[in-house]
């Protein structure tokens, strides 16, 4: 497991997609708050810049489908891991149609496709928390039983575990992982509940930042040559004391992405990309 712990966070291509204009009135989300269109294209070209230039990943990035409100969210739909990718099911019936857009572009990339045929089965890959080690996957309202059973037939490398999620949209929605071995987590009761049953189910110790806010919590971490450390996280302008803990971080390059816009559909900076480790060319 030290070598592949090893690797962890080393990426070298990024997914991403467009904001269709029908996201600002029909993408789903969980509070009726008005959504600035202009704005979150904004925040996701900034994002996608990010990602492109700071980072130097080679970013495909997919055109926006009006009849798909949500596509900017591609982490749903796809769980990659090594070469192999697990094309989803996603909860929500009205993201399914994405899936086909998703799985060119994985094909694009050459990578070992597999897709969830089970029409019991449903995942969204904002349920699973891939350590370097094993994968947690919440069950929450988009994501079941089955889900996860076909997630672990997928990457039998990894042991599984599921986490119940009740208060909010994903496991994601709390907490993420910020290096090998360190989860950050929110300070919220129904995060701390989550993150002891992730301990308890683990024969690993995981090292955790809490951080005040549970959204906070969702960060991107990554491990890229001549950077090392990089954690994209929410800025001082969303969560001030939750950004405090992050610059506790001295070994990380901290780079503040804004996710206010998105976040108002449930979206969180995990979301938007899907990031992948080839050593090839698009």
């Amino acid at each position: 497991m030290a070598g592949l712990m090893g690797g962890f966070g080393n990426f070298t291509h990024a997914i991403v997609r467009a904001i269709p204009a029908s996201f600002a009135k029909q993408a789903l989300r969980t509070h009726g708050y008005e959504v600035d269109l202009a704005a979150a294209q904004r925040e996701q070209e900034l994002y996608v810049g990010v990602l492109r230039h700071k980072l130097g990943l080679q970013v495909l990035e997919l055109p926006a489908d009006e009849s798909v409100p949500d596509c900017v969210f591609v982490e749903d739909v796809a769980v990659v891991c090594g070469d192999t990718a697990l094309v989803t099911r996603p909860g929500a019936a009205s993201r399914r149609k994405e899936a086909e857009t998703m799985k060119m572009a994985l094909k694009e990339l050459n990578l070992n496709i597999v897709e969830m045929m089970d029409e019991t089965a449903t995942l969204d890959g904002g349920d699973v928390l891939f350590t370097g080690r094993e994968f947690f996957v919440g069950l929450s309202r988009r994501t079941n039983q089955r889900g996860a059973e076909i997630l672990a037939d997928t990457f039998k490398d990894y042991a599984v575990s599921t986490v119940p999620v009740y208060d909010n949209l994903h496991l994601k929605s709390f907490c993420s992982m910020a290096g090998p071995g360190l989860i950050i987590i929110g300070s919220s009761e129904a995060a701390q509940k989550a993150l002891k049953i992730m301990q308890q189910m683990s024969d690993h110790r995981y090292d955790k930042l809490t951080v005040p806010d549970d959204a906070a919590a969702n960060c991107i971490y990554l491990n890229i040559p001549n950077k090392g450390h990089v954690l994209l996280h929410c800025t001082p302008e969303e969560y001030p004391e939750s950004v405090k803990v992050f610059e506790k971080l001295k070994d990380h390059m901290l780079i503040p992405v804004m996710n206010a816009e998105k976040e108002k559909t449930d979206g969180a900076l995990t979301c938007c990309s899907i990031l992948i480790n080839k050593k090839m060319e698009i």
